[in-house]
């Protein structure tokens, strides 16, 4: 099977490009399915979440919090370490984690992250860096889901992407980055202007109700840690 956008060779029955992401022939979409062991828990399941970083810390340090800025979560970067490992807790005292990201690989830009569940340490998602694309041009990143199958992607509009890490004060300039399943935009991620700080917002109403939006958390808290240290 041929990618019609880059010409790269995938693999036969793929949906979507390894390459470029591109959705490819096939069977038509369907809303990925996420398996419980019981209720999902409403807390991942929400409309709408913002990430926060505190300012004057010593190591990136986030909030999430609800549209009505009750925290959800917090999160705080090691400074030593050999591959990404991503605790989130319920408060700064770091007593209760509830979920972790984990980098599969030891080199962090080709890295694979799983979003696993803190409690019974399954798998809910996972999150795949695109390198050279991340690295040189603009942000981008595969969602996929337990099993590792692409189901969307997290795309940042090159031109913007391009003015950011490339003009003089660049760094100023909002991330706005397209989430999109199945090759359909479902949701934007939106960095607010800040001289000092950095503040994402996303409204989840259009993502699939199934999807447990740790994994997309995951990759927003990542491009907060992760992208920023590299521009």
């Amino acid at each position: 099977m041929i990618c019609p956008r880059c010409g790269f060779q995938a693999v036969d029955g793929a949906v979507f490009c390894g390459s470029c992401g591109n959705r490819l022939g096939g069977a038509p979409p369907v809303a990925p399915q996420v398996v419980y062991s019981g209720a999902p828990p409403n807390l991942w399941f929400e409309n709408y979440y913002k990430i926060n970083k505190k300012v004057l810390a010593l190591t990136n340090q986030y909030w999430i919090t609800d549209q009505q800025g009750r925290n959800l979560g917090y999160t705080k970067q090691k400074m030593l370490r050999l591959k990404e490992d991503i605790r989130v807790f319920t408060d700064d005292s770091m007593g209760n984690e509830v979920f972790k990201i984990m980098q599969a690989q030891i080199f962090d830009g080709w890295g694979t992250f799983d979003v696993i569940d803190s409690r019974t340490n399954v798998c809910v998602g996972k999150i795949k860096r695109k390198y050279l694309m991340s690295g040189f041009v603009s942000d981008e990143y595969f969602i996929l889901d337990p099993n590792g199958q692409q189901i969307g992607r997290i795309a940042e509009d090159i031109g913007r992407g391009l003015a950011r890490k490339y003009m003089p004060l660049g760094d100023l300039v909002p991330e706005h980055v397209a989430l999109e399943f199945y090759g359909q935009e479902v949701a934007r991620i939106k960095q607010q202007f800040k001289i000092i700080g950095d503040t994402w917002e996303v409204d989840c109403s259009r993502v699939p109700p199934t999807f447990d939006r740790r994994t997309l958390l995951g990759c927003m808290i990542m491009m907060g840690m992760i992208e920023r240290q590299r521009k």
